[in-house]
């Protein structure tokens, strides 16, 4: 083969997509030297996307004090790509590790995302991508919104950063515009509305520490920012696919800020060019932790096929482990999975083995290519 492309998502919690990169890569060159590798490393919006657009296309980590989840001084970064773009990481300012103990989606602020967004409008870039994974937040991006200009005020007239616990309290917006020629795009991979009992706080908020009355309040607050928004700005997010990603910071952006919630490995493709990239490769490797029914929906390996199908290169899947009888898989443009399981035994045990099941998989895979 001249060429190979390795392009996986992380296997949650055992091994990173650039860890993936440099096993699969290493085991190609063994058996076949004079391939040449791409790697692609691939973060769904959470924590590691910035990290992995380094990687992929170069460029620097711009470091910039900010607000962290309760408002606290901390230092955030973000990512400035070769052609300008930017990179920003909720989780590197808004995320659940950041929190630790103290989880309470009714007081956490997404300010230090807007903070990091203007950050990177005032250094010029004209296009920003917003990774919305592993929030700790509920604020609908009020907070995002609060640092960019936005002013919410309450019944009295005061100016206000609403958090979840006291979305309720807004009696009125006033927009603050972003320049005409800034293009904000949020990397969004669930289909939740803002509100609702598929909406953020009834589906996320739990895990993010709130209990079944927490759970309530946050959804009327959401509820109720919904309607001063659609009264205010004349924006409608009540319905809008993904509003409920990251706390709604998905409908926070959308509505504050005019950006366009895209499928987060549908902008990474685009972002890294892989439609050039796949035009002149022999094969496609890709993968994630768990192939199963939701990732038909879209997500990393089947949205990769996708494009490697239009392409006419083949893309084999190597995946922590694979649902059964998922023939589907097959139409979407992959020609065999892998899982790298090696014999019977649970997760507990085989996430001990990750890098080993995965090197002795991609060697029989190279063997099988490359037999004589």
């Amino acid at each position: 083969m001249k060429k190979v492309i390795v392009i996986p998502d992380s296997f949650k919690g055992t091994l990173s997509s650039v860890r993936i990169c440099e096993i699969i890569s290493e085991r190609i060159s063994a058996h076949d030297p004079q391939c040449k590798v791409v790697t692609i490393p691939v973060a769904d919006g959470g924590e590691g996307t910035t990290d992995c657009f380094l990687h992929a296309l170069g460029g620097e980590r711009i470091e910039h004090t900010v607000q962290g989840p309760f408002g606290e001084e901390m230092c955030a970064s973000y990512a400035l790509l070769p052609d300008g773009t930017a990179v920003v990481e909720t989780a590197s300012c808004a995320g659940l590790p950041l929190v630790g103990e103290r989880r309470d989606p009714m007081c956490t602020t997404t300010y230090g995302v807007g903070q990091l967004i203007g950050e990177a409008i005032r250094r010029g870039c004209k296009k920003i991508i917003v990774g919305l994974g592993g929030s700790a937040t509920n604020d609908c991006g009020c907070g995002a919104a609060a640092a960019l200009g936005t002013v919410f005020r309450k019944a009295d007239g005061t100016a206000f950063i609403p958090t979840g616990g006291t979305l309720s309290q807004i009696e009125s917006i006033e927009p603050t515009a972003l320049p005409k020629d800034v293009q904000i795009i949020a990397m969004c991979d669930i289909d939740n509305p803002l509100f609702g009992e598929n909406g953020a706080a009834y589906v996320f908020a739990p895990q993010k520490g709130a209990d079944e009355p927490a759970v309530w309040t946050l959804d009327a607050g959401l509820r109720h920012t919904a309607n001063r928004i659609r009264r205010d700005l004349s924006v409608d997010v009540s319905v809008l696919s993904g509003g409920g990603a990251a706390g709604g910071l998905g409908a926070g952006l959308y509505a504050f800020c005019g950006a366009r919630l895209r499928s987060g490995i549908e902008t990474v493709l685009e972002t890294v060019r892989f439609d050039e990239q796949v035009a002149d490769a022999d094969l496609v490797i890709s993968g994630e932790g768990r192939l199963d029914s939701q990732s038909l929906g879209g997500k990393v390996v089947v949205g990769i096929a996708h494009h490697c199908k239009k392409a006419g290169v083949p893309l084999i899947a190597v995946v922590g482990g694979a649902e059964r009888d998922l023939p589907q898989v097959y139409d979407t443009g992959i020609k065999a999975v892998f899982p790298i399981g090696r014999l019977p035994e649970p997760l507990s045990v085989s996430r001990n083995y990750s890098e080993i099941n995965l090197r002795e998989t991609v060697d029989n895979i190279m063997r099988l290519l490359t037999v004589r």
